[in-house]
Formats: C-alpha cells, sequence, structure tokens
C-alpha cells in the first residue's frame, strides 16, 4: 500500500513544484516505486517531467470525474517515476466538484486502484487553498511543506496550519506532518536564519536537515522537461534533492 503525501503550501513560488519534481525523481532512482499526481491546473509539474500538456488525452481531471482509471492515465516518463498529468483543464474542476457526491474525497477514489502498485505517490497540490487542494488532504497521509527562507513564509504557514487543523478535524483525522524543508536556502543572510530559528522553533525534529540551495540550474532544469538528477547530476542541486530523498526515505522505513 502506497504512503500518499501531499506538498502543500498555499503561498506561490516557494518550490513547490520544483521539490515534488527532484524529490520524487530521486527517491524513484533509488529504487522505490513512484507515482506523482499533478493537481495544479498550470501543469508544471507534468512539463517538469518533459510531458506535453497540451496533447494531453487524458490525466487527473477525468479521473477525478469519474471518467477514467487512473491506471490508464498514468503516463510511464524516462525519468524512474510515472505521472498522473494535468494542464488548464483541470482548472474547471473546482466548479464541477462542487456539487458532486464527496466532492472533497474525489481523488481519493480516484487513486485507490493504483494504491498497491506503488510504494510512494506523491501529489502537487495547487498554491491555493480550493477544492483540488482539499482534495490533496483528504487523499493523503502526510503533508510536505516547502517553506522559502522570507518573512512572508512565516505568514503562509501558519494559514496552512489552520487549513490543515480544519481538515483534521472534518475530513482526515489522520492526517499528519511529512516534514518542512526550506528551499531557495542562503545560509549567510541573517534573514534566513531568523525564518529557519523560527521554523525550527515550531516544528522541531519535523525539519528536515537537507535544505535546498537556490541555484541557476535547478531553475533552468523545467524548461528542459527533466528532474535535477538527470539535467545535472553532479550538481548542487541533485546533491541537495539526493539527501532530501535519503533523508526521506530513512525517516520512513524507521516507522
Amino acid at each position: 500500500m502506497a504512503k500518499v503525501i501531499a506538498v502543500a503550501n498555499q503561498k506561490g513560488g516557494v518550490g513547490k513544484t520544483t521539490t515534488v519534481v527532484n524529490l520524487s525523481s530521486c527517491i524513484a532512482s533509488l529504487g522505490k516505486k513512484v507515482l506523482v499526481v499533478d493537481l495544479d491546473p498550470q501543469g508544471n509539474t507534468t512539463s517538469g517531467y518533459g510531458v506535453a500538456k497540451h496533447t494531453l488525452e487524458t490525466g487527473v481531471y477525468p479521473c477525478l470525474l469519474g471518467e477514467a482509471d487512473v491506471r490508464e492515465a498514468v503516463v510511464k516518463t524516462k525519468f524512474n517515476a510515472d505521472l498522473l498529468p494535468s494542464n488548464t483543464e483541470l482548472a474547471g474542476a473546482g466548479i464541477e466538484l462542487v456539487s458532486m457526491p464527496r466532492r472533497e474525497n474525489r481523488l481519493r477514489m480516484a487513486l485507490a486502484p493504483a494504491a498497491d502498485l506503488y510504494d510512494y505517490i506523491f501529489i502537487d497540490c495547487p498554491p491555493s487553498l480550493d477544492l483540488l487542494t482539499l482534495n490533496g488532504l483528504c487523499a493523503c497521509d502526510t503533508v510536505l511543506i516547502p517553506i522559502q527562507c522570507e518573512y512572508y513564509a512565516l505568514e503562509g504557514l501558519s494559514e496552512l496550519m489552520a487549513t490543515l487543523k480544519m481538515v483534521r478535524k472534518k475530513y482526515n483525522r489522520y492526517l499528519d506532518i511529512e516534514g518542512v524543508v526550506f528551499t531557495m536556502y542562503a545560509g549567510r543572510l541573517n534573514l534566513t536564519m531568523q525564518v529557519v530559528a523560527q521554523v525550527k522553533k515550531y516544528y522541531g525534529n519535523k525539519v528536515y536537515k537537507s535544505v535546498i540551495p537556490r541555484t541557476v540550474r535547478l531553475s533552468e532544469a523545467p524548461s528542459f522537461g527533466m528532474p535535477i538528477n538527470f539535467y545535472e547530476p553532479n550538481g548542487k542541486g541533485c546533491e541537495a534533492y539526493m539527501s532530501l530523498a535519503r533523508e526521506f526515505l530513512a525517516a520512513n522505513e524507521r516507522e
């Protein structure tokens, strides 16, 4: 049975999609069976895995509506992990889901047939607290939170925690935090160190030791449709995500 991890932060530009693409690819390269679910209508995870989102015949959208089987909608990528892709079609799902029964559980139901085929399923949630993100949080076991080291990140984090509390209370009482990862990390800046200290104060051992630096190659890789461990396997970005992947697996294999 796969462990399902939603990667969420309603604040945009924190490296959420970058983390989904690169962490999932690194975990897959370490021998795990991984499915990546692109739940963001922008489809950046889809293109980050080298899949042309404008020519999709199927994907997460029809699966949410119950019109397609997830096992047939999954795309086998060249990068070890499998992908349930999306494109701008998904933007209409929020409206269509409103009138559906068990609307917050559509993704959980859609993923059920694939649960035994993978070790880990990663969900890239949209940078907002809408019905799609709610589906991601109701479908997952844990939430992985990327945080950019800046002041506004702390504000966004408190909002996200309030949402997780509400989801636990109403829909998914076993929802837990997988971990918090610092992205776009610049250790020499005072502000970075202040944000790190604040987050560690509240989340303690949930904060990963591995941090993701800001690098040109990490920014470039998506335009080539490649995860960092294929685009620049010997660079700092790959080293950081491989370190995070090993830390993630070590924590999960201890459980």
